[in-house]
């Protein structure tokens, strides 16, 4: 299985802290509230977590593959 990577598209993230919520171990919340990700890569435990809290982001703000993005 190869390696998944995430990233939050700060300029579409609205703060709705979903994915945060489904998978806060990757999704991180600066101090106004908004996602970020401090390690793109996720680890192989979280996966499913992550990819989860990617499909629910209701304004698509996070970006997921199989290369750094």
């Amino acid at each position: 299985m190869s390696t998944l990577y995430v990233k939050v598209d700060d300029n579409r993230c609205c703060g709705y802290s979903s994915c945060h919520e489904l998978c806060p171990e990757v999704f991180l919340l600066d101090k106004d509230g908004f996602a970020y990700v401090e390690q793109s890569a996720v680890p192989d435990a979280l996966r499913d977590r992550a990819e989860e809290a990617a499909k629910n982001c209701p304004e698509g703000a996070i970006a997921v593959g199989p290369n750094p993005l």
